[in-house]
C-alpha cells in the first residue's frame, strides 16, 4: 500500500512531517494556552521536544502504526499545527485522532478542514472502519471541530486524566466511514 503523503484542501494542506518543521512546531507548541488542550503534550515544551516527536512519528509511519501531518495553511506555508491518526489497530480497522494548532491560527477553520481531510485519508486510503477521538470535557473549541466533522459523542470517561493539577472528565467521540462517506456523497 503506497500511502500518501501530501493531503491536499482549500485552506490547508497536510504533510509528512519533516526535520526542518522542527522550529515552527516548537514556536507553534509551546504555548500553555495550546498545551492545556492536549492529552499529553508537557508543558514547558522542551527545546528538542520537535525534533524526538518527528524522529517517532517517521518510525511509527513506516511500521504503519501512526501517520502524522503537518497543517500548512496555503496562505502561509509553515506547520502551524499536527494531526495525527495513530494507535492504528489494522485488526478491527480502527484508530485515534489528535491534533492542535498554534493559538494564533484558531478560529479560522483550519482545524475542522484538517479533520475532514484526515477522515477521507483513513476511510478512503487506509480503508479502516472507526476512528475515535478523546478529549477533555471543557474543550469547547474541540468539540465543534468533531461535530463539524460528522463525529458523534459516544461517552464520558470521568476523572480519566490527571492533568494540571486535577482529575480531567474525558469525552469520546466516534464516527463511522459509512457515515461519513454518506455525508460525503
Amino acid at each position: 500500500m503506497t500511502v500518501k503523503t501530501v493531503l491536499d484542501g482549500e485552506k490547508v494542506y497536510l504533510r509528512k512531517l519533516k526535520y526542518s518543521d522542527a522550529k515552527d512546531i516548537y514556536e507553534n507548541v509551546k504555548h500553555k494556552e495550546v498545551v492545556k488542550w492536549t492529552l499529553n503534550i508537557p508543558h514547558p515544551y522542551p527545546k528538542n521536544g520537535a525534533i524526538k516527536f518527528i524522529r517517532h512519528k517517521h518510525s511509527a509511519r513506516r511500521k504503519k502504526e501512526s501517520y502524522a501531518f503537518g497543517i500548512v495553511p496555503k496562505d502561509y506555508g509553515k506547520v502551524v499545527g499536527v494531526i495525527d491518526l495513530f494507535k492504528i489497530d489494522w485488526k478491527n480497522k480502527n484508530a485515534e485522532l489528535g491534533y492542535w494548532l498554534g493559538k494564533k491560527y484558531w478560529g479560522k477553520g483550519l482545524m475542522t478542514e484538517s479533520v475532514k481531510l484526515m477522515l477521507g485519508f483513513a476511510f478512503e486510503d487506509l480503508n479502516l472502519h472507526k476512528v475515535k477521538a478523546d478529549l477533555f470535557e471543557n474543550n469547547h473549541g474541540s468539540k465543534k471541530v468533531l461535530e463539524k466533522s460528522g463525529f458523534n459523542l459516544e461517552g464520558k470517561i470521568k476523572e480519566g486524566r490527571f492533568r494540571y493539577g486535577k482529575w480531567q472528565n474525558e469525552l469520546v467521540y466516534g464516527v463511522l466511514s459509512k457515515d461519513y462517506l454518506a455525508k460525503k456523497n
